[in-house]
């Protein structure tokens, strides 16, 4: 079972609302940006990247076993032992040939995930991994960045709650189906929850969605470089803190102080090219001492989040494969290719 009570209320963390912003210096067309390289080009294939002293984590799937695996994580949710297990598929460039598989199967399971504790806490971190999504289902929590005060070695609730803001942030990037309008799996969405959100119509606080205006698609059946960056607030007192995501190397997200949006809910907020307000920016913590300090990888559906979406008699079951997971300090990128020997 998932140890994090994230499941009240389905229908209102799936029904998020949504943001785009501008890419500084040019014009913000998604796949016309430029693909940004990064520290990855230094380790073709991502050989050796883990031992880059930029790197807080790395995890590749290609040693050991189901058990293995487990180690060397704080924690592993494989419900029955039927959840979690290994792909024959990588990415192209990779110099491996294998991937975590993570399962879901209404009626039986709703998922599983790996949780892991960063070496050292973090003002700022790049979490980037490949996924591939083999079939088209709705799914309602996904993976996750974020910080705990105290840290701890599993994943922790609060659903519906607002933080303190020296307790706890947690920001998910996450496909969402926009109630239906979207196909399966859905839209890439950022999910938050930080003690300045906004609280639901019920009274209740759900994380804020913030999305891209022109819809960012999840694909299906094709490897995708996922890339989230996170930085806190520089003081207590300042909103300066920020929120970016890039797809297959392509900043499509830059969210901090001075981006444009329009009104903001208890659901998120839209932003503009053009006119609204401008962004407050984020003041994600109260405390210097609540810092990025986890990763946690999760695969987590519901019947609620696919009736919300009008997938009623749709697929019971969705598959999702991962790989090539790099946490960092500083910007990742894509794989480099890998010599074709080495595969």
């Amino acid at each position: 079972m998932l140890t994090s009570p994230r499941i009240r209320l389905a229908a209102l963390a799936c029904a998020l609302l949504g943001v785009r912003v501008t890419v500084p210096g040019a014009e913000p067309v998604p796949g016309e940006s430029p693909v940004r390289k990064g520290l990855s080009e230094k380790y073709p294939g991502d050989a050796g990247i883990e031992k880059d002293p930029r790197v807080l984590f790395a995890e590749s799937f290609e040693d050991g076993s189901v058990e293995d695996l487990g180690k060397r994580w704080d924690q592993a949710s494989d419900k029955g032992g039927k959840v979690i297990a290994f792909a024959s598929d990588a990415p192209d460039g990779s110099a491996g040939k294998r991937s975590l598989a993570v399962a879901a199967t209404l009626g039986e399971n709703t998922g599983g995930h790996l949780y892991r504790r960063l070496p050292r806490a973090v003002d700022s971190a790049y979490a980037r991994f490949y996924v591939k999504f083999p079939q088209a289902a709705y799914i309602h929590h996904f993976v996750t960045l974020g910080g705990y005060r105290p840290e701890t070695k599993w994943p922790q609730g609060g659903a519906g709650e607002r933080p303190r803001g020296d307790d706890r942030i947690t920001v998910g990037i996450e496909p969402f189906g926009d109630d239906g309008r979207a196909r399966a799996p859905g839209l890439w969405n950022f999910y938050a929850y930080w003690h300045e959100m906004k609280i639901s119509a019920d009274r209740r606080y759900w994380g804020n969605g913030l999305r891209p205006e022109r819809p960012a698609p999840v694909p299906l059946d094709r490897w995708q470089c996922v890339e989230v960056y996170l930085k806190m607030n520089s003081a207590p007192e300042k909103s300066d803190g920020e929120l970016a995501l890039w797809l297959d190397g392509r900043l499509v997200m830059d969210l901090k102080p001075g981006s444009r949006r329009g009104k903001w809910t208890g659901l998120g907020f839209v932003a503009l090219e053009k006119g609204g307000e401008a962004f407050e920016g984020f003041r994600w913590r109260t405390s210097d001492e609540l810092k990025i300090n986890f990763f946690w990888l999760l695969h987590y559906m519901t019947e609620e989040c696919a009736r919300r979406n009008g997938a009623k008699g749709g697929p019971t079951s969705s598959e999702v494969r991962f790989d090539h997971i790099v946490v960092a300090t500083e910007y990742v990128g894509p794989i480099a290719p890998a010599a074709k020997a080495a595969r």
